[in-house]
């Protein structure tokens, strides 16, 4: 079972490795990282780097494809090369999922029209314009369609992925291996429970979350 994890110039690192840790302790998966060319790619901050071992061109028919958002999808969202090779794997794929704005590149590609997905808050609103379905859920699955919103909700997305394809069981044990037990020190992970004046400043501070 081949997963791709699609990389691009400023991905969110958290969206593309959080599903990593999961996904890859799947029985019989290969996961590859890839973008349009081989090598490294800087992620939104441009303090990692992660190395695309494989070009678009070499994964022809990946079980599960995997987008990560970043705050511009502007470039993978384009008419090209990337948007030409989701259509193309999509057509083959068992899975072809999103986390954060990924699910914008999704739509861009034209892969969610009619379908549920979500996407991080801020970009909600953006879904529509490309005929999805927009839900304020953490992960929605659509048929072969799973999204996660913003960012953490990546491993919520993996592990639903890892259940539905290897079982409950599997799934619980990767999440225990992982000691994947969220308590955080704070109720701000979501815009109707964080303080107001973080929301508004959030929102200030991301400007527009662009389209392609």
């Amino acid at each position: 079972m081949r997963v791709a994890i699609l990389l691009y110039d400023r991905f969110t690192a958290l969206d593309a490795v959080g599903p990593y840790e999961i996904l890859c302790r799947l029985p019989g998966a290969e996961v590859v990282f890839t973008a349009e060319r081989t090598g490294p790619v800087r992620n939104d901050a441009g303090s990692l780097t992660i190395v695309a071992d494989a070009s678009i061109d070499e994964i022809a028919a990946p079980d599960i494809v995997l987008v990560p958002g970043g705050p511009d999808t502007s470039g993978p969202s384009a008419d090209g090369p990337v948007r030409d090779w989701l259509r193309a794997v999509d057509a083959t794929s068992t899975w072809t999922t999103s986390v954060c704005t990924g699910s914008l590149i999704l739509g861009a590609a034209g892969l969610l029209s009619g379908r549920r997905a979500t996407s991080h808050w801020l970009a909600l609103d953006l879904l529509p314009s490309f005929g999805a379905v927009p839900v304020s859920e953490r992960v929605v699955t659509d048929g072969k369609y799973v999204t996660g919103a913003g960012v953490s909700a990546g491993i919520d997305m993996a592990l639903t992925l890892a259940g539905k394809i290897a079982g409950d069981e599997v799934a619980q044990r990767i999440q225990l291996g992982a000691e994947y037990a969220p308590e955080p020190p704070y109720d701000a992970g979501r815009p109707d429970t964080a303080p107001a004046e973080i929301v508004d400043g959030i929102r200030a501070m991301s400007g527009r979350i662009l389209q392609g």
